[in-house]
């Protein structure tokens, strides 16, 4: 019998031992960046030729991975969207470059090397996850772009939104042209 109650006590050890492990790798870990399909960057590039009679441009665009909540010690992650948008009905426009900057001004990261097409009226989306604090409270984006000089410009605006409980916010940002 007691050989018996033994077992039944290793049993129990094992099985408790099990659920800690089962519940500590089961939490999620964080990721440091991500974009809605980032590999698709290199299904849109384009090549210019040297006899285009492409004009350029620069677009900036504040977003916030972080707000501030209560106190300025204490602070809320934010889910952001930047959409980069062709608002003309007939010509695609270009996007040579997305930079994406943190609050002191420092390069974060680049979002690809070589110019993307969007084609007419299409709209491209750049994601930087809630748990991507690494822009802050003040962050930035930089696109270069290119188009032909009758064209309207490319349009760029932000979304960021987070929920906590019942309680949700959001806002949106718009690019201004840097001239």
């Amino acid at each position: 019998m007691k050989i018996q109650i033994h077992k039944w006590s290793i049993v129990k050890q094992l099985a408790l031992f099990l659920g800690i492990c089962l519940m500590i790798f089961s939490c999620e870990t964080e990721k440091e960046f991500s974009s809605v399909k980032p590999i698709n960057w290199e299904k849109r590039t384009v090549q210019f030729n040297k006899n285009d009679t492409l004009i350029s441009g620069q677009t900036y665009l504040s977003v916030y991975s972080q707000i501030y909540s209560s106190t300025e010690h204490r602070t809320h992650n934010l889910t952001v969207t930047v959409s980069m948008k062709n608002i003309n009905l007939n010509d695609s426009v270009f996007i040579e470059k997305a930079t994406y900057f943190n609050t002191k001004g420092d390069l974060i990261r680049t979002y690809f090397s070589k110019p993307i097409y969007l084609a007419p009226l299409e709209t491209v989306e750049i994601v930087i996850d809630e748990v991507d604090k690494q822009g802050g409270t003040g962050a930035n984006f930089v696109f270069d772009w290119k188009k032909k000089s009758i064209v309207n410009d490319p349009h760029f605006e932000s979304v960021m939104i987070s929920t906590s409980g019942q309680q949700g916010i959001s806002f949106t940002s718009q690019g201004i042209k840097i001239e």
